[in-house]
Protein backbone atom coordinates (compact mmCIF):
# COMPACT_ATOMS: atom_id res chain seq x y z
CA UNK A 1 0.00 0.00 0.00
CA UNK A 2 1.30 3.56 -0.91
CA UNK A 3 1.62 3.88 3.56
CA UNK A 4 4.13 1.41 3.23
CA UNK A 5 6.40 3.88 0.75
CA UNK A 6 5.67 6.82 2.73
CA UNK A 7 6.69 5.23 6.51
CA UNK A 8 10.35 5.40 5.85
CA UNK A 9 10.31 9.15 5.14
CA UNK A 10 8.11 9.86 8.75
CA UNK A 11 9.66 7.74 10.67
CA UNK A 12 8.96 4.13 11.44
CA UNK A 13 7.78 4.91 15.07
CA UNK A 14 8.81 9.04 15.78
CA UNK A 15 7.00 11.28 18.34
CA UNK A 16 3.08 10.88 16.94
CA UNK A 17 3.20 7.38 16.28
CA UNK A 18 4.30 7.17 19.93
CA UNK A 19 1.99 9.47 21.45
CA UNK A 20 -0.95 7.66 19.27
CA UNK A 21 0.59 4.31 20.17
CA UNK A 22 0.10 4.90 23.78
CA UNK A 23 -3.41 5.97 23.93
CA UNK A 24 -4.12 3.23 21.59
CA UNK A 25 -2.62 0.53 24.11
CA UNK A 26 -4.89 1.81 26.55
CA UNK A 27 -7.70 -0.45 25.93
CA UNK A 28 -5.90 -3.41 26.51
CA UNK A 29 -6.22 -2.64 29.87
CA UNK A 30 -10.27 -2.51 29.87
CA UNK A 31 -9.85 -5.79 27.62
CA UNK A 32 -8.11 -7.47 30.31
CA UNK A 33 -11.07 -6.34 33.22
CA UNK A 34 -13.69 -7.89 30.63
CA UNK A 35 -12.28 -10.63 30.16
CA UNK A 36 -10.55 -11.96 32.99
CA UNK A 37 -13.02 -9.96 35.76
CA UNK A 38 -15.18 -12.90 35.96
CA UNK A 39 -12.88 -14.46 38.04
CA UNK A 40 -14.06 -12.25 40.75
CA UNK A 41 -17.61 -11.18 39.97
CA UNK A 42 -18.69 -14.95 39.52
CA UNK A 43 -16.50 -16.20 42.24
CA UNK A 44 -18.11 -19.15 44.04
CA UNK A 45 -17.56 -19.01 48.26
CA UNK A 46 -17.79 -21.79 50.44
CA UNK A 47 -21.32 -22.56 51.12
CA UNK A 48 -23.39 -24.82 53.14
CA UNK A 49 -27.37 -25.45 53.29
CA UNK A 50 -29.43 -23.19 55.38
CA UNK A 51 -30.79 -24.58 58.33
CA UNK A 52 -34.43 -24.32 59.49
CA UNK A 53 -34.89 -20.81 61.37
CA UNK A 54 -31.41 -19.66 61.18
CA UNK A 55 -30.82 -16.47 59.51
CA UNK A 56 -29.97 -15.57 56.31
CA UNK A 57 -26.83 -13.40 57.72
CA UNK A 58 -25.43 -16.45 60.02
CA UNK A 59 -21.65 -17.25 60.41
CA UNK A 60 -20.63 -19.59 57.76
CA UNK A 61 -18.26 -21.34 60.18
CA UNK A 62 -19.90 -24.08 62.55
CA UNK A 63 -18.39 -26.78 65.23
CA UNK A 64 -17.77 -29.79 63.59
CA UNK A 65 -20.59 -31.51 65.95
CA UNK A 66 -23.31 -29.02 64.13
CA UNK A 67 -22.34 -30.06 61.18
CA UNK A 68 -22.06 -33.85 61.76
CA UNK A 69 -25.64 -33.28 62.77
CA UNK A 70 -27.21 -31.09 60.24
CA UNK A 71 -25.28 -32.35 56.86
CA UNK A 72 -24.43 -35.65 55.09
CA UNK A 73 -20.78 -36.68 54.76
CA UNK A 74 -19.98 -36.63 50.93
CA UNK A 75 -17.03 -39.41 50.94
CA UNK A 76 -16.61 -38.32 47.36
CA UNK A 77 -15.45 -34.95 47.78
CA UNK A 78 -13.99 -35.86 51.40
CA UNK A 79 -16.23 -33.03 52.71
CA UNK A 80 -20.00 -32.61 54.57
CA UNK A 81 -22.29 -32.08 51.87
CA UNK A 82 -23.29 -28.80 50.38
CA UNK A 83 -26.06 -29.47 48.73
CA UNK A 84 -28.59 -31.51 51.04
CA UNK A 85 -29.31 -31.16 54.80
CA UNK A 86 -30.56 -33.71 56.95
CA UNK A 87 -34.54 -33.37 57.47
CA UNK A 88 -35.38 -36.33 60.88
CA UNK A 89 -34.59 -39.51 59.47
CA UNK A 90 -33.98 -38.37 55.52
CA UNK A 91 -31.78 -35.96 53.47
CA UNK A 92 -33.39 -33.37 51.27
CA UNK A 93 -31.86 -30.90 48.71
CA UNK A 94 -31.72 -27.07 50.07
CA UNK A 95 -33.03 -23.96 48.14
CA UNK A 96 -31.33 -21.46 50.54
CA UNK A 97 -26.93 -20.86 51.90
CA UNK A 98 -25.38 -19.94 54.20
CA UNK A 99 -22.05 -18.88 52.59
CA UNK A 100 -18.08 -18.09 53.46
CA UNK A 101 -16.85 -14.27 53.21
CA UNK A 102 -13.40 -15.45 53.54
CA UNK A 103 -12.16 -15.07 50.56
CA UNK A 104 -15.22 -13.18 48.74
CA UNK A 105 -17.50 -10.26 48.85
CA UNK A 106 -20.88 -10.50 47.87
CA UNK A 107 -20.59 -12.30 44.29
CA UNK A 108 -23.44 -12.69 41.80
CA UNK A 109 -23.14 -16.49 43.21
CA UNK A 110 -24.61 -15.23 46.16
CA UNK A 111 -27.24 -12.99 44.87
CA UNK A 112 -28.89 -15.62 42.70
CA UNK A 113 -27.59 -18.66 44.30
CA UNK A 114 -25.44 -20.02 41.41
CA UNK A 115 -24.95 -23.31 43.37
CA UNK A 116 -25.53 -26.91 43.52
CA UNK A 117 -27.74 -27.94 40.40
CA UNK A 118 -27.43 -24.25 38.73
CA UNK A 119 -23.56 -23.83 39.39
CA UNK A 120 -23.40 -24.56 35.99
CA UNK A 121 -24.68 -21.34 35.49
CA UNK A 122 -21.51 -19.84 35.77
CA UNK A 123 -19.81 -21.70 32.91
CA UNK A 124 -22.66 -20.75 30.96
CA UNK A 125 -21.95 -17.04 31.81
CA UNK A 126 -18.65 -17.50 30.86
CA UNK A 127 -19.08 -19.37 27.72
CA UNK A 128 -21.79 -17.02 26.56
CA UNK A 129 -19.17 -13.99 27.28
CA UNK A 130 -16.65 -15.56 24.53
CA UNK A 131 -19.32 -16.37 22.09
CA UNK A 132 -19.84 -12.37 22.44
CA UNK A 133 -16.03 -12.03 21.81
CA UNK A 134 -16.43 -14.16 18.84
CA UNK A 135 -19.17 -12.57 17.38
CA UNK A 136 -17.40 -9.07 17.81
CA UNK A 137 -14.55 -10.44 16.26
CA UNK A 138 -16.67 -10.90 13.08
CA UNK A 139 -19.10 -8.17 13.15
CA UNK A 140 -16.55 -5.66 14.36
CA UNK A 141 -13.89 -6.60 11.94
CA UNK A 142 -16.39 -6.52 8.97
CA UNK A 143 -17.56 -2.93 10.48
CA UNK A 144 -13.57 -1.31 10.82
CA UNK A 145 -12.98 -2.48 6.91
CA UNK A 146 -16.28 -1.24 5.89
CA UNK A 147 -17.27 1.80 7.65
CA UNK A 148 -13.67 2.66 9.17
CA UNK A 149 -11.27 1.97 11.75
CA UNK A 150 -12.80 5.29 13.73
CA UNK A 151 -16.14 4.76 13.89
CA UNK A 152 -16.31 1.23 14.79
CA UNK A 153 -13.63 2.01 17.58
CA UNK A 154 -16.31 4.06 18.91
CA UNK A 155 -19.46 2.19 18.43
CA UNK A 156 -17.85 -0.38 20.19
CA UNK A 157 -16.49 1.64 22.90
CA UNK A 158 -20.22 2.75 23.47
CA UNK A 159 -21.68 -0.55 23.65
CA UNK A 160 -18.65 -1.57 26.06
CA UNK A 161 -20.38 1.11 28.49
CA UNK A 162 -23.43 0.94 28.12
CA UNK A 163 -24.00 -2.65 28.76
CA UNK A 164 -21.00 -2.92 31.26
CA UNK A 165 -23.52 -0.65 33.13
CA UNK A 166 -26.52 -2.61 32.87
CA UNK A 167 -24.41 -5.62 33.83
CA UNK A 168 -23.93 -3.95 36.95
CA UNK A 169 -27.80 -3.00 37.51
CA UNK A 170 -28.51 -6.22 36.25
CA UNK A 171 -32.07 -7.40 38.63
CA UNK A 172 -31.76 -11.07 37.80
CA UNK A 173 -28.86 -13.57 36.38
CA UNK A 174 -29.52 -13.99 32.49
CA UNK A 175 -29.98 -10.08 32.37
CA UNK A 176 -26.78 -10.20 33.57
CA UNK A 177 -25.13 -12.67 31.52
CA UNK A 178 -26.36 -11.54 28.20
CA UNK A 179 -25.09 -8.00 28.90
CA UNK A 180 -22.14 -9.33 29.73
CA UNK A 181 -22.08 -11.32 26.22
CA UNK A 182 -22.39 -8.03 24.92
CA UNK A 183 -19.84 -6.46 26.78
CA UNK A 184 -17.65 -9.24 25.02
CA UNK A 185 -18.59 -8.38 21.79
CA UNK A 186 -17.93 -4.79 22.22
CA UNK A 187 -14.68 -5.01 24.03
CA UNK A 188 -13.10 -7.56 20.93
CA UNK A 189 -13.94 -4.61 18.74
CA UNK A 190 -12.42 -1.94 21.29
CA UNK A 191 -9.45 -3.53 21.01
CA UNK A 192 -9.18 -5.67 18.03
CA UNK A 193 -9.74 -1.59 15.79
CA UNK A 194 -7.04 -0.09 18.85
CA UNK A 195 -4.67 -2.84 17.90
CA UNK A 196 -5.04 -2.89 14.02
CA UNK A 197 -4.97 1.28 14.13
CA UNK A 198 -1.14 0.81 16.75
CA UNK A 199 -0.09 -1.38 13.99
CA UNK A 200 -1.31 0.12 10.60
CA UNK A 201 0.77 3.38 11.75
CA UNK A 202 4.07 2.06 12.25
CA UNK A 203 6.93 0.91 9.73
CA UNK A 204 8.23 -2.56 8.78
CA UNK A 205 10.73 -2.39 12.01
CA UNK A 206 8.55 -1.49 14.69
CA UNK A 207 5.82 -3.91 14.24
CA UNK A 208 6.72 -7.03 16.28
CA UNK A 209 7.69 -4.45 18.91
CA UNK A 210 4.29 -2.55 18.63
CA UNK A 211 2.63 -6.14 18.53
CA UNK A 212 3.94 -7.09 21.60
CA UNK A 213 4.33 -4.35 24.14
CA UNK A 214 0.41 -4.13 24.05
CA UNK A 215 0.02 -7.11 26.11
CA UNK A 216 2.03 -5.37 28.41
CA UNK A 217 -0.57 -3.50 28.95
CA UNK A 218 -3.28 -6.19 29.23
CA UNK A 219 -0.97 -8.23 31.70
CA UNK A 220 -1.25 -4.97 33.75
CA UNK A 221 -5.10 -4.74 33.88
CA UNK A 222 -4.88 -8.41 34.42
CA UNK A 223 -2.92 -7.88 37.56
CA UNK A 224 -5.44 -4.66 38.75
CA UNK A 225 -8.36 -6.46 38.83
CA UNK A 226 -7.55 -8.01 41.37
CA UNK A 227 -6.77 -5.07 43.62
CA UNK A 228 -10.00 -3.90 42.49
CA UNK A 229 -12.17 -7.28 43.47
CA UNK A 230 -10.13 -6.65 46.73
CA UNK A 231 -11.40 -3.06 47.47
CA UNK A 232 -14.14 -3.32 46.12
CA UNK A 233 -16.20 -6.88 47.65
CA UNK A 234 -19.74 -6.36 46.00
CA UNK A 235 -19.75 -7.23 42.57
CA UNK A 236 -22.02 -4.41 41.33
CA UNK A 237 -19.56 -1.94 42.43
CA UNK A 238 -16.77 -4.14 40.67
CA UNK A 239 -18.57 -4.51 37.29
CA UNK A 240 -18.93 -0.68 37.38
CA UNK A 241 -15.38 -0.24 38.06
CA UNK A 242 -14.35 -2.82 35.23
CA UNK A 243 -16.51 -0.65 33.17
CA UNK A 244 -15.89 3.29 33.86
CA UNK A 245 -12.57 3.71 32.50
CA UNK A 246 -14.22 2.61 28.60
CA UNK A 247 -15.73 6.05 28.89
CA UNK A 248 -12.32 7.10 28.07
CA UNK A 249 -12.17 5.88 24.89
CA UNK A 250 -15.27 7.84 23.51
CA UNK A 251 -13.70 10.57 23.37
CA UNK A 252 -10.84 9.22 21.04
CA UNK A 253 -12.97 10.20 18.68
CA UNK A 254 -11.31 13.88 18.67
CA UNK A 255 -7.82 12.99 19.73
CA UNK A 256 -7.44 9.84 17.35
CA UNK A 257 -7.09 9.89 13.61
CA UNK A 258 -8.34 8.03 11.07
CA UNK A 259 -6.26 5.10 9.91
CA UNK A 260 -3.87 6.55 7.15
CA UNK A 261 -4.34 2.68 5.35
CA UNK A 262 -7.55 2.66 5.56
CA UNK A 263 -8.38 5.91 4.46
CA UNK A 264 -6.04 4.99 1.20
CA UNK A 265 -7.79 2.39 0.56
CA UNK A 266 -11.34 3.67 -0.09
CA UNK A 267 -9.62 6.70 -1.98
CA UNK A 268 -9.92 8.90 0.69
CA UNK A 269 -7.13 10.77 -0.54
CA UNK A 270 -7.17 14.01 0.67
CA UNK A 271 -8.12 12.72 4.23
CA UNK A 272 -4.70 10.44 4.39
CA UNK A 273 -2.20 13.11 3.24
CA UNK A 274 -3.66 15.78 5.92
CA UNK A 275 -3.05 12.82 8.77
CA UNK A 276 0.23 12.61 6.94
CA UNK A 277 1.31 15.87 6.61
CA UNK A 278 0.70 16.29 10.69
CA UNK A 279 2.33 13.45 11.13
CA UNK A 280 5.28 14.45 9.05
CA UNK A 281 5.15 17.97 11.20
CA UNK A 282 5.12 16.47 14.60
CA UNK A 283 8.55 13.73 13.72
CA UNK A 284 10.01 16.98 12.21
CA UNK A 285 10.08 15.97 8.69
CA UNK A 286 9.13 17.61 5.73
CA UNK A 287 7.80 15.61 2.45
CA UNK A 288 6.82 18.06 -0.52
CA UNK A 289 3.03 17.03 -1.88
CA UNK A 290 4.72 15.96 -5.34
CA UNK A 291 6.88 14.07 -3.31
CA UNK A 292 3.73 12.23 -1.40
CA UNK A 293 1.60 11.60 -4.89
CA UNK A 294 4.26 10.10 -6.51
CA UNK A 295 4.91 7.35 -3.21
CA UNK A 296 0.97 7.15 -3.00
CA UNK A 297 0.69 6.58 -6.92
CA UNK A 298 3.86 4.09 -6.64
CA UNK A 299 1.84 2.08 -3.63
CA UNK A 300 -1.18 1.84 -5.36
CA UNK A 301 0.29 0.42 -8.37
CA UNK A 302 1.97 -2.44 -6.03
CA UNK A 303 -1.97 -2.87 -4.77
CA UNK A 304 -3.24 -3.66 -7.99
CA UNK A 305 -0.36 -6.44 -8.83
CA UNK A 306 -1.34 -7.61 -5.44
CA UNK A 307 -4.82 -8.06 -5.95
CA UNK A 308 -5.04 -9.56 -9.57
CA UNK A 309 -3.14 -12.77 -7.64
CA UNK A 310 -5.37 -15.59 -7.38
CA UNK A 311 -6.59 -16.15 -3.54
CA UNK A 312 -7.74 -20.03 -2.10
CA UNK A 313 -10.40 -21.07 0.59
CA UNK A 314 -9.52 -23.28 3.35
CA UNK A 315 -11.30 -26.10 1.83
CA UNK A 316 -7.73 -26.05 -0.30
CA UNK A 317 -6.20 -26.92 2.46
CA UNK A 318 -7.79 -30.35 2.60
CA UNK A 319 -7.29 -31.05 -1.00
CA UNK A 320 -3.34 -31.84 -0.34
CA UNK A 321 -2.29 -34.19 1.98
CA UNK A 322 1.32 -32.89 3.55
CA UNK A 323 -1.08 -29.15 3.70
CA UNK A 324 -4.02 -31.00 5.27
CA UNK A 325 -1.65 -32.45 8.05
CA UNK A 326 -0.77 -29.40 8.91
CA UNK A 327 -3.39 -27.59 9.02
CA UNK A 328 -5.09 -30.01 11.51
CA UNK A 329 -1.95 -29.61 13.65
CA UNK A 330 -2.73 -25.79 13.21
CA UNK A 331 -6.26 -26.11 14.47
CA UNK A 332 -5.69 -28.27 16.99
CA UNK A 333 -2.94 -25.97 19.05
CA UNK A 334 -4.80 -23.12 18.76
CA UNK A 335 -7.77 -24.47 20.18
CA UNK A 336 -5.60 -26.40 22.88
CA UNK A 337 -3.70 -22.98 23.53
CA UNK A 338 -7.00 -20.77 24.03
CA UNK A 339 -8.38 -23.90 26.20
CA UNK A 340 -5.34 -24.01 27.96
CA UNK A 341 -4.93 -20.31 28.54
CA UNK A 342 -8.37 -18.99 29.27
CA UNK A 343 -8.88 -22.19 31.63
CA UNK A 344 -5.77 -21.18 33.74
CA UNK A 345 -7.16 -18.09 33.85
CA UNK A 346 -10.54 -18.60 34.82
CA UNK A 347 -8.75 -21.66 37.51
CA UNK A 348 -7.18 -19.59 39.57
CA UNK A 349 -10.00 -20.17 42.48
CA UNK A 350 -9.47 -23.64 42.07
CA UNK A 351 -5.43 -24.04 42.96
CA UNK A 352 -6.08 -23.49 46.24
CA UNK A 353 -4.22 -20.75 48.80
CA UNK A 354 -5.23 -16.84 48.32
CA UNK A 355 -7.38 -16.28 45.42
CA UNK A 356 -6.09 -12.78 44.92
CA UNK A 357 -2.31 -13.59 44.98
CA UNK A 358 -3.07 -16.56 42.85
CA UNK A 359 -4.57 -14.37 40.20
CA UNK A 360 -1.95 -11.70 40.36
CA UNK A 361 1.07 -14.28 39.57
CA UNK A 362 -1.14 -15.77 36.95
CA UNK A 363 -1.51 -12.38 35.46
CA UNK A 364 2.55 -11.12 36.10
CA UNK A 365 3.98 -14.23 34.44
CA UNK A 366 2.78 -12.89 31.08
CA UNK A 367 4.83 -10.16 30.88
CA UNK A 368 8.12 -11.86 31.31
CA UNK A 369 6.45 -14.48 29.09
CA UNK A 370 5.83 -12.29 26.65
CA UNK A 371 9.45 -10.46 26.53
CA UNK A 372 11.18 -14.26 26.21
CA UNK A 373 8.82 -14.96 23.40
CA UNK A 374 10.13 -11.89 21.60
CA UNK A 375 13.87 -12.15 22.24
CA UNK A 376 14.22 -15.89 21.43
CA UNK A 377 11.64 -16.31 18.63
CA UNK A 378 14.29 -15.32 15.34
CA UNK A 379 17.37 -17.07 17.66
CA UNK A 380 15.97 -20.86 18.50
CA UNK A 381 13.45 -20.87 15.66
CA UNK A 382 9.42 -20.84 15.71
CA UNK A 383 9.39 -24.97 16.15
CA UNK A 384 11.40 -25.37 18.73
CA UNK A 385 9.76 -22.62 21.37
CA UNK A 386 6.66 -24.11 20.38
CA UNK A 387 6.88 -27.49 20.87
CA UNK A 388 8.94 -26.60 24.10
CA UNK A 389 6.56 -24.70 25.64
CA UNK A 390 3.51 -26.89 24.99
CA UNK A 391 5.45 -29.93 26.19
CA UNK A 392 6.55 -28.03 28.87
CA UNK A 393 2.77 -26.67 30.14
CA UNK A 394 1.69 -30.50 29.63
CA UNK A 395 4.52 -31.68 31.82
CA UNK A 396 4.13 -28.68 34.53
CA UNK A 397 0.48 -29.40 34.90
CA UNK A 398 0.13 -32.98 34.89
CA UNK A 399 2.68 -33.44 37.77
CA UNK A 400 0.06 -31.97 39.78
CA UNK A 401 -1.92 -34.99 39.97
CA UNK A 402 1.14 -35.93 42.12
CA UNK A 403 0.99 -33.10 44.46
CA UNK A 404 -0.86 -34.01 47.98
CA UNK A 405 -3.60 -31.75 48.53
CA UNK A 406 -2.26 -30.24 51.94
CA UNK A 407 0.81 -28.63 49.25
CA UNK A 408 -1.03 -26.18 47.75
CA UNK A 409 2.26 -23.94 47.42
CA UNK A 410 3.63 -26.75 44.88
CA UNK A 411 0.53 -26.86 42.89
CA UNK A 412 0.22 -23.13 42.33
CA UNK A 413 4.07 -23.32 40.97
CA UNK A 414 3.30 -25.77 38.75
CA UNK A 415 0.36 -24.03 37.42
CA UNK A 416 2.03 -20.57 37.07
CA UNK A 417 4.87 -22.41 35.21
CA UNK A 418 2.10 -24.01 32.90
CA UNK A 419 0.67 -20.50 32.68
CA UNK A 420 3.80 -18.86 31.54
CA UNK A 421 4.63 -21.94 29.14
CA UNK A 422 1.07 -21.63 27.76
CA UNK A 423 1.53 -18.00 27.25
CA UNK A 424 4.45 -18.23 25.12
CA UNK A 425 3.13 -21.08 23.42
CA UNK A 426 0.28 -18.60 22.14
CA UNK A 427 2.62 -16.22 20.92
CA UNK A 428 4.51 -18.30 18.69
CA UNK A 429 1.68 -20.25 17.36
CA UNK A 430 0.36 -17.47 15.85
CA UNK A 431 4.01 -16.64 13.85
CA UNK A 432 4.19 -19.87 12.99
CA UNK A 433 0.57 -20.81 11.56
CA UNK A 434 0.94 -17.58 9.53
CA UNK A 435 4.11 -18.60 7.92
CA UNK A 436 3.05 -22.18 7.15
CA UNK A 437 0.08 -21.48 5.29
CA UNK A 438 0.45 -20.52 1.75
CA UNK A 439 0.14 -16.74 0.64
CA UNK A 440 -2.80 -17.73 -1.60
CA UNK A 441 -4.74 -18.91 1.49
CA UNK A 442 -2.75 -16.99 4.26
CA UNK A 443 -5.58 -15.17 5.09
CA UNK A 444 -8.60 -17.53 5.32
CA UNK A 445 -6.04 -20.00 7.30
CA UNK A 446 -5.64 -17.28 10.02
CA UNK A 447 -8.99 -16.98 10.59
CA UNK A 448 -10.28 -20.76 10.61
CA UNK A 449 -7.31 -20.69 13.00
CA UNK A 450 -9.11 -18.25 15.02
CA UNK A 451 -12.55 -19.26 15.09
CA UNK A 452 -10.90 -22.97 16.42
CA UNK A 453 -9.44 -20.36 18.97
CA UNK A 454 -12.55 -19.16 20.24
CA UNK A 455 -14.46 -22.90 19.89
CA UNK A 456 -11.43 -23.35 22.65
CA UNK A 457 -12.88 -20.41 25.05
CA UNK A 458 -15.95 -21.14 24.80
CA UNK A 459 -15.72 -25.15 25.94
CA UNK A 460 -12.86 -23.94 28.57
CA UNK A 461 -15.79 -23.07 31.40
CA UNK A 462 -17.12 -25.96 31.18
CA UNK A 463 -13.91 -27.98 31.93
CA UNK A 464 -12.84 -25.91 34.67
CA UNK A 465 -17.00 -26.52 36.55
CA UNK A 466 -15.69 -30.22 36.59
CA UNK A 467 -13.94 -29.26 39.63
CA UNK A 468 -16.94 -29.84 41.36
CA UNK A 469 -16.71 -33.71 41.00
CA UNK A 470 -12.89 -34.04 40.88
CA UNK A 471 -10.85 -31.07 41.49
CA UNK A 472 -7.53 -32.25 39.80
CA UNK A 473 -9.62 -32.75 36.62
CA UNK A 474 -9.17 -29.14 34.68
CA UNK A 475 -5.70 -29.26 35.40
CA UNK A 476 -5.77 -32.54 33.81
CA UNK A 477 -7.64 -31.47 30.54
CA UNK A 478 -5.49 -28.51 30.04
CA UNK A 479 -1.74 -30.51 30.70
CA UNK A 480 -2.96 -33.57 28.19
CA UNK A 481 -4.40 -30.78 25.77
CA UNK A 482 -1.18 -29.05 25.87
CA UNK A 483 1.62 -31.90 25.65
CA UNK A 484 -0.41 -33.45 22.78
CA UNK A 485 0.08 -30.39 21.19
CA UNK A 486 3.36 -30.19 21.71
CA UNK A 487 3.85 -33.93 20.34
CA UNK A 488 1.96 -33.44 16.80
CA UNK A 489 3.67 -29.96 16.52
CA UNK A 490 6.89 -31.37 16.20
CA UNK A 491 5.70 -33.00 12.84
CA UNK A 492 5.72 -29.21 11.41
CA UNK A 493 8.52 -28.19 9.30
CA UNK A 494 10.69 -25.05 10.98
CA UNK A 495 9.79 -21.66 9.66
CA UNK A 496 12.71 -19.29 10.33
CA UNK A 497 15.31 -18.27 7.81
CA UNK A 498 13.20 -20.22 5.45
CA UNK A 499 10.92 -19.08 2.07
CA UNK A 500 7.56 -18.23 2.64
CA UNK A 501 4.92 -20.54 0.63
CA UNK A 502 3.10 -18.75 -2.31
CA UNK A 503 1.38 -21.29 -3.90
CA UNK A 504 -0.41 -24.15 -2.61
CA UNK A 505 1.99 -26.40 -4.26
CA UNK A 506 4.91 -24.51 -2.83
CA UNK A 507 2.66 -25.21 0.31
CA UNK A 508 2.58 -28.64 0.01
CA UNK A 509 6.12 -28.99 -0.95
CA UNK A 510 7.21 -26.84 2.53
CA UNK A 511 9.28 -28.72 4.74
CA UNK A 512 10.14 -31.09 2.37
CA UNK A 513 14.05 -31.39 1.12
CA UNK A 514 14.69 -29.91 -1.90
CA UNK A 515 17.26 -28.15 -3.64
CA UNK A 516 14.66 -24.83 -3.92
CA UNK A 517 14.56 -24.69 -0.46
CA UNK A 518 17.04 -21.63 -0.29
CA UNK A 519 17.21 -19.84 3.07
CA UNK A 520 16.47 -16.15 3.06
CA UNK A 521 16.85 -13.63 5.74
CA UNK A 522 14.21 -14.24 9.01
CA UNK A 523 10.56 -13.34 7.98
CA UNK A 524 9.64 -10.74 10.54
CA UNK A 525 5.42 -11.10 10.95
CA UNK A 526 3.36 -9.64 13.74
CA UNK A 527 3.62 -10.63 17.42
CA UNK A 528 0.53 -11.02 18.68
CA UNK A 529 0.77 -13.06 21.91
CA UNK A 530 -1.33 -14.98 24.14
CA UNK A 531 -4.50 -13.11 23.60
CA UNK A 532 -4.09 -13.33 20.09
CA UNK A 533 -7.27 -15.35 20.66
CA UNK A 534 -9.38 -13.21 22.26
CA UNK A 535 -7.10 -10.38 22.22
CA UNK A 536 -7.56 -10.04 18.25
CA UNK A 537 -9.31 -10.81 15.01
CA UNK A 538 -6.37 -13.37 13.42
CA UNK A 539 -7.85 -12.56 9.67
CA UNK A 540 -7.77 -8.64 10.47
CA UNK A 541 -4.04 -7.55 10.13
CA UNK A 542 -3.15 -10.64 7.84
CA UNK A 543 -2.06 -8.20 5.10
CA UNK A 544 0.55 -6.59 7.64
CA UNK A 545 1.77 -10.08 7.72
CA UNK A 546 1.65 -10.81 4.38
CA UNK A 547 3.76 -7.10 3.86
CA UNK A 548 6.32 -7.70 6.49
CA UNK A 549 6.93 -11.22 4.91
CA UNK A 550 7.36 -9.96 1.39
CA UNK A 551 9.42 -7.13 2.38
CA UNK A 552 11.58 -9.60 4.65
CA UNK A 553 11.32 -12.66 2.53
CA UNK A 554 12.56 -11.33 -0.83
CA UNK A 555 15.43 -9.49 -0.02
Amino acid sequence: MGFDEVIPLLGDFGKYQKRVYFLLCLPAITSAFHKLGNVFLLAEPQYRCKRPDEPFDSDYALPNSEFEKWYPYDALHGKFSQCQIRSGNSTTHCNDFIYSHDDYGYTTVIEWNLTCEKAYLIATCNSMFMVGVMLGSIIFGETSDRWGRKLTFLVSSILQVVFGVIAAIAPEFWTFAISRMVVGAAASGVFLVAYVMGLEMVGPSKRLLAGMVVFIFFSGGYVLIALFAKLLPNWRHLQLALTLPGVLFIFYWWFIPESVRWLLSKNKIDEAKKIIQQVAKTNNKTISDQQLNTLLKNGEDDDKKETSQVTASVIDLFKHSSLRKRSLIIFFDWCANNITYYGLSWNTNNLGGNPYLNFVISGAVETPANIFTLLTLNRWGRKVILCGSMIFAGVALLATLLIPVNIVWLTVILAMLGKISITVSYGTIYIFSAEQFPTVVRNAGLGASSTFARLGSIMAPYINVMAHVWRPFPLLVFGALALLGGVLSLMLPETLNKKLPETLAEGEAFGKKSKDNAQLKTVQVIEPSSDANEKEDATTDSNLLKKSGDENGTS
